[in-house]
């Protein structure tokens, strides 16, 4: 199965993909993501086997056992991979990135162990909201700069999920495997 460990948003991003949808609709040509799959993702873990799955299934179990719920903020708009580029069109996560890292980080120390390399670039918590195939970059540009210092809102997050990804002509179909809900006292 393929699939990545992640948690999907609850917060009104759904609101704001359709208005950044509409506003950027004549210097933005691509594929948006479907307002229920609005999500963050803290490993890709790509193809994997049952026995994987089963081995990342415990660690994700193991650690909502340790962390406590906590607050992320919601804010700017980026591009991966840059703005001469883009390719991916993102909304930030400001407060709470590092809680998000830590958590990246541990989640893929514990999967290393099942035999799922651990990603090559450095963790950035986003949430995809476009695949770019065509931009005019200088109005692109302009637009993100318009929210450099926007507060997209701010949510709780209490869960960890495994979530398969199967991709379809119509866009990637994902399907929560198992989720988690954060119980612990440590972190």
């Amino acid at each position: 199965m393929r699939a990545f460990v992640g948690f999907f948003t609850t917060s009104n991003l759904t609101d704001y993909l359709g208005k950044i949808e509409e506003e950027t609709r004549n210097f933005i040509r691509g594929r948006w993501v479907d307002p229920k799959n609005l999500h963050v993702t803290i490993q890709f873990l790509g193809e994997i086997s049952n026995d994987q799955a089963v081995s990342v299934l415990k660690n994700l179990q193991e650690i909502a056992e340790k962390y406590k719920p906590f607050k992320v903020k919601y804010r700017a708009l980026g591009v991966f991979p840059d703005r001469k580029k883009p390719r991916v069109l993102w909304i930030g996560v400001s407060k709470g990135e590092d809680r998000l890292r830590s958590l990246a980080g541990e989640v893929s120390k514990l999967n290393k162990s099942a035999g799922i390399k651990p990603e090559a670039r450095p963790f950035h918590a986003h949430v995809t909201l476009c695949r770019i195939k065509e931009a005019d970059r200088k109005k692109l540009s302009g637009y993100m700069n318009r929210y450099k210092n926007f507060n997209f809102g701010e949510e709780t997050v209490d869960r960890i999920a495994l979530i398969s990804s199967s991709l379809t002509s119509i866009g990637p179909v994902y399907t929560l495997v198992e989720e988690f809900y954060f119980r612990g006292n440590g972190s």
